[in-house]
């Protein structure tokens, strides 16, 4: 079992994860070979909560162009973890 940091990674900061807050759904980037059992156990573990739900889904990194050597580069691949709360609980990191 790995170390609950190491599945977390970071939040996931924008329009979209903001307008899920008020449905109790949080957003984090995680270890792209995280499964869903540790992630709820990662999130309870670090944010002392009980996880409802937890939905993944995977983003393939986009192709970049780099016009001073005309060559091709590629962003990460990133997975993502939509983790539902139940009622009553809140993560106080989105909070602030």
């Amino acid at each position: 079992m790995r170390d609950h940091r190491d599945v977390i990674l970071s939040p996931v900061v924008s329009e979209k994860s903001y307008a899920l807050l008020g449905d109790n759904v949080y957003t984090f980037v995680v270890a792209p070979q995280a499964t869903k059992p540790e992630i709820r156990a990662a999130i309870e573990a670090l944010f002392d909560v009980e996880v409802v739900k937890v939905n993944t889904l995977r983003r393939k990194g986009k192709r970049r162009h780099n016009r001073r050597n005309n060559t091709w580069g590629r962003r990460p691949d990133i997975k993502r973890a939509l983790v539902t709360l139940a009622q009553g609980d809140t993560i106080e990191l989105f909070e602030a």
